[in-house]
């Protein structure tokens, strides 16, 4: 099986990985929904998917692809300025961490 997008430049996938804290997770979810139409607008965006870990449910993980990773940046870049989720800030127990992974054909 072939996959979309390998050898076309796009940018790796991303995993961007939330840790809640403890009993607000049901919130931190309520927001990312709030949030996510705009990430989803932004110039480059071609999906975002989020993700609740069956074992350990305080883990969020929302996965990411963008059609270039100066696209991918300039959101960042937004997100840590003008485009920041005030509600996340009591809600996260720890700093995020973002995975890049690249498509292989296997």
């Amino acid at each position: 099986v072939a996959l979309e997008g390998i050898g076309s430049g796009h940018v790796p996938s991303c995993a961007l990985e939330l840790a809640a804290v403890d009993g607000r997770v049901d919130e931190m979810i309520a927001v990312l929904k709030k949030s996510l139409p705009d990430t989803r607008a932004r110039n480059g965006c071609e999906f975002v998917t989020v993700h609740q870990d069956q074992a350990n449910p305080n883990q969020v993980v929302l996965i990411e692809r963008w059609a270039t990773r100066e696209d991918d940046d300039a959101y960042r870049a937004w997100r840590a300025g003008e485009g920041a989720i005030e509600e996340m800030a009591g809600l996260v127990a720890a700093a995020p961490v973002i995975r890049y992974f690249d498509d292989v054909d296997a």
